[in-house]
């Protein structure tokens, strides 16, 4: 079925599945996986392309509502940047920052939401679920505010406290899960649908797998790039996060300017390029939020993408700081993550020859991350500028001489929590799946303030009351960086990874909590070997 005719009336906005393959294990949900049933293909001429055209329109001196601010976002000509690498060809970005909620995600929010009202799958009053890293989330929440639906945003505990702030006054109601694989009971994706089985009049619009997310890049984005550059662009570079952008983009491109190449930026971490030999890596986090997954989103078309390159945070943090700083360009990580990819993709194009590079979302959801030079330093993303350091600076955290660790099961009741905290002599605990995912800490006081508010009951699992935003350091680490963490946090979590094996022998990194160290461990290492 062509995609033009989902988007008219798609069975997947509203929880049907694609060919009829549901997981056996849990029919309550549906894999983001699946194949797409698309039939576009780069060799259909346009003509006779399967999706539908929609005009671009023209912008009004007044707006009905904000929602008329979704597109026609500016290109802008990168001016320093470029010339710093040698780069010859013509850089442009494309800001999508500039969408009325502050990002790309806008355009697939609205899309969604009005592709279901026209095939009368939603109305106003109804409840609309999402999992997703905050941009998709941010986008349905403004539109949910406008037309007036009921938003429940499924978000992982990584993702920005600017966010959660975002979405918390645009109404919405958040559900936080740990960053675990897809497909496990507690990921953000299973936890939306579990709540759409709960939820009566609740639709899940699917931005893994719903056609109208890449349909609104190719109706919208990818025009408006065409027309801002008359029809002369030779390389476009596209981060990945679900896939709807690059899949849209690219499709229209190759229809309309098929000498362009589409390169595809995917994190490390990820298993989202090709070949997929590129993915192999060591890397377990990704720091970079709204890129990078850990299946194929059904939504993505990885054959319309000529090239891959691959993304570390580093170089994406660090040149998202220089978008700003030499630019004048208020982008969030991802922009950097594509416009490094970008210096080398385009290190071959001539003079004369053009290079678009769409820049996702604003700094504003990253003001406590990457902008923050302490967290920077702190996550090992930037030199500390300290001239004078103590002697201590440079030694590793293993020379701290931890006690070993308590660690709790998220099984553990609340009373027993405190009952083991108090008997073995702990301020706080690590609370660890036995997958080995930590889950979060829990202390004795914050555990008895919930209990005495009426939030939980002692009998309830001590997952319920755990500090789910915590810092990790590892090992090898600085004591200097240890210290910047401990100017903000309470405490921190030592981790020490370790290559473990499976039964077919591939290999791959586990995190083991060593210990937990707070600002008295390091104190009264200090203060002892100052005596010595």
């Amino acid at each position: 079925m062509a995609e033009m005719e989902l988007a008219k009336a798609c069975p997947l906005t509203n929880g049907g599945c694609a060919g009829g393959q549901e997981s056996k294990a849990d029919s309550a949900w549906i894999l983001p996986n699946l194949p797409s049933k698309c039939t576009w293909t780069a060799t259909t001429p346009a003509s006779k392309s399967p999706h539908s055209c929609v005009r671009l329109t023209e912008e009004k001196k007044i707006l009905p509502n904000i929602l008329k601010k979704v597109g026609c976002t500016p290109m802008v000509r990168i001016n320093k940047i470029g010339k710093s690498y040698g780069l010859k060809c013509e850089l442009l970005a494309k800001c999508e920052y500039f969408n009325a909620g502050g990002s790309v995600k806008d355009r697939i929010g609205l899309r969604m939401v009005e592709d279901a009202e026209r095939a009368g799958i939603i109305k106003p009053g109804d409840t609309l679920i999402e999992p997703t890293s905050g941009n998709t989330g941010i986008g349905l929440a403004l539109v949910a505010a406008v037309k007036g639906y009921r938003c429940i945003i499924v978000l992982p505990e990584n993702m920005s406290m600017e966010k959660v702030s975002i979405l918390k006054a645009l109404g919405v109601e958040i559900v936080r899960t740990p960053c675990t694989r897809f497909d496990a009971p507690e990921s953000n994706i299973r936890v939306a649908w579990k709540l759409k089985s709960e939820i009566p009049n609740s639709h899940i619009l699917d931005q893994y797998r719903n056609p109208s997310n890449p349909l609104a890049h190719y109706d919208t984005t990818a025009e408006e790039i065409l027309e801002q550059c008359e029809g002369k662009v030779h390389m476009v570079v596209i981060g990945s996060g679900t896939g709807g952008t690059i899949t849209g983009v690219a499709r229209k491109l190759k229809e309309k300017c098929p000498e362009c190449k589409i390169v595809g930026v995917d994190p490390e971490g990820s298993i989202v390029a090709l070949p997929s030999e590129m993915n192999k890596t060591n890397t377990t986090t990704i720091e970079v939020e709204g890129m990078g997954h850990d299946f194929i989103p059904t939504v993505l078309d990885r054959s319309v993408v000529d090239q891959w390159y691959k993304s570390n945070d580093r170089d994406s943090f660090l040149m998202s700081r220089r978008l700003i700083r030499e630019e004048g360009l208020l982008c969030g990580g991802s922009s950097g993550s594509a416009m490094s990819a970008a210096m080398r993709a385009a290190k071959d194009l001539k003079e004369g020859q053009r290079c678009v590079v769409i820049l996702p979302d604003s700094v504003r959801n990253y003001m406590s991350k990457f902008v923050n030079d302490k967290w920077m330093i702190k996550n090992g993303f930037l030199n500390d500028i300290q001239e004078h350091k103590p002697w201590w600076w440079n030694i590793k955290v293993q020379k701290l001489n931890l006690s070993a660790p308590l660690i709790l099961l998220p099984e553990v009741s609340c009373q027993k929590a405190i009952e083991i905290l108090q008997e073995k002599g702990y301020d706080q605990a690590p609370v660890v799946a036995e997958s080995g995912l930590i889950l979060g800490m829990v202390t004795p006081s914050n555990t008895l303030t919930s209990v005495l508010a009426g939030n939980v009951e002692f009998s309830d699992p001590v997952t319920k009351v755990i500090y789910d935003q915590f810092s990790k350091i590892g090992l090898e680490d600085s004591l200097g960086k240890l210290s910047c963490i401990l100017e903000n946090d309470h405490f921190a979590i030592v981790v020490h990874e370790q290559m473990q094996f499976d039964g077919n022998g591939s290999s791959f990194m586990k995190q083991m909590v060593f210990g937990v160290v707070t600002a008295m461990d390091l104190l009264t290492f200090v203060s002892r070997n100052d005596k010595k």
